[in-house]
């Protein structure tokens, strides 16, 4: 899986609990994966391509390159 290399984002791992009748009846395990994308941005006068998550996108942490 892939991390945000801004922030150090990546997968959370826990467990998931199913109530049955105001009891806990089950434990899965579960994954939630960060939202990571893979844009051009502009560091230094060059562009490369890095794993970003959205919140950087939208927070505006990085400069993409169009």
């Amino acid at each position: 899986m892939a991390k945000c290399e801004i922030c150090e984002k990546s997968m959370l791992t826990g467990r998931r609990i199913s109530i049955n009748r105001s009891q806990v009846s089950r434990r899965a395990k579960k994954t939630w994966k960060a939202n990571v994308r893979k844009v051009k941005i502009i560091e230094n006068g060059t562009v490369k391509s890095v794993n970003v998550c959205a919140r950087c996108i939208r927070a505006g942490k990085v400069t993409r390159a169009i």
